[in-house]
């Protein structure tokens, strides 16, 4: 199966905005945002640290003030800067604002997205709903994975088809005219959830046969050392990260943000190119050989086969596992030696 972005509705604490020239992706699972002036071109791309107290809203928006505002409940933070908190302010949602699908900022309104009402709300502010209309939703606009706005356009993130993974520039909800569709770049999609299963391939597990002992002399006693791989490829997955300019506080939290992104890529569904693993407790420091020794002591004419288990994405191996098994079966063990996720975006 083929991997695909992570909507908007099944990961808590993503969501994209934009305000001026800037628009945000904000991965509140890996504790920071991506700046960028161009998804389309993969431009300017900055990856900072998110503020604790802007962590884990169930939406983000921003406005043309330069103001980012973080949805939770009946609640919202306003802030200056999602890096530092600062400026904030909190005020409740005026009731007709509530429970909106998506939010988004662009022009001089705030727009609230009611997919099972099929409507959209404009308003010049959440708290005292002013100067608010409701709109009949038009139906192509009704799929978006992710809606954000700048200052004269809205942008919805269309699921992915044969073109892969685009996004819709346009100036009405109601009507979808005058629209533009544009591609994301690679190096965008690599930050965005599921994004490497797409660039990379799905992740999958496969047990790897490391050294086959056989004792066709009849020796009593055997000892071997099995050479075997544990721990990350930071070397290979380091490619996911080229374009971008990684503030040094992320990079201290997240121990490496490639590294964070493929465990949260492990935990995910295999419908967005996950397989459903926490590999919290494996060793994520950079992939060595070890050598391990095994006693082992083989009938006559009989063989041996080691396995060591491995995650891969697409074609590439990129964590060597603790896991291994002695049978003396060709064959490979059928299980997954790890936990499963608990959810869907878990951190694992």
């Amino acid at each position: 199966m083929e991997g695909k972005i992570v909507p908007k509705t099944k990961a808590k604490g993503v969501d994209i905005c934009g305000v001026g020239k800037n628009v945000y992706i904000v991965r509140s699972d890996l504790g920071c945002y991506m700046r960028s002036t161009n998804f389309h071109r993969g431009e300017d791309l900055e990856v900072f640290h998110l503020h604790p107290s802007c962590r884990d809203g169930d939406h983000y928006l921003a406005d043309k003030n330069d103001l980012f505002y973080i949805i939770k409940g009946n609640c919202y933070r306003q802030v200056k800067s999602m890096n530092t908190d600062e400026e904030n302010a909190v005020y409740t949602l005026h009731p007709n604002c509530q429970g909106g699908d998506h939010y988004l900022s662009a022009w001089d309104s705030f727009f609230i997205i009611f997919l099972s009402r099929g409507v959209y709300r404009t308003t010049k502010n959440l708290h005292r709903d002013e100067d608010s209309v409701e709109y009949p939703l038009h139906p192509d606009c009704k799929d978006g994975l992710y809606y954000f706005g700048t200052e004269d356009y809205y942008y919805m993130v269309k699921p992915q088809d044969k073109w892969g993974i685009q996004y819709v520039k346009s100036t009405k909800f109601n009507e979808n005219k005058d629209s533009e569709t544009f591609s994301f770049h690679p190096s965008v999609i690599n930050f965005l959830p599921g994004g490497v299963g797409v660039t990379k391939g799905p992740a999958r597990g496969e047990w790897v046969c490391i050294k086959t002992i056989s004792n066709e002399i009849n020796l009593l006693e055997m000892q071997n050392k099995i050479p075997k791989k544990i721990g990350y490829e930071k070397e290979k997955m380091s490619c996911i990260e080229q374009n971008w300019k990684v503030n040094y506080r992320v990079v201290a939290e997240t121990g490496g943000l490639s590294k964070a992104i493929c465990r949260s890529q492990f935990s995910l569904t295999a419908e967005y190119g996950g397989c459903s693993v926490n590999t919290g407790k494996e060793d994520w420091s950079d992939a060595t050989e070890v050598k391990e020794v095994l006693n082992v002591i083989p009938q006559p004419d009989e063989k041996i086969y080691i396995w060591a288990f491995q995650l891969c994405l697409g074609n590439d191996p990129v964590l060597y596992c603790s896991d291994m098994r002695i049978l003396d079966d060709a064959n490979p063990p059928t299980d997954v030696p790890l936990p499963p996720a608990p959810l869907l975006m878990a951190s694992c």
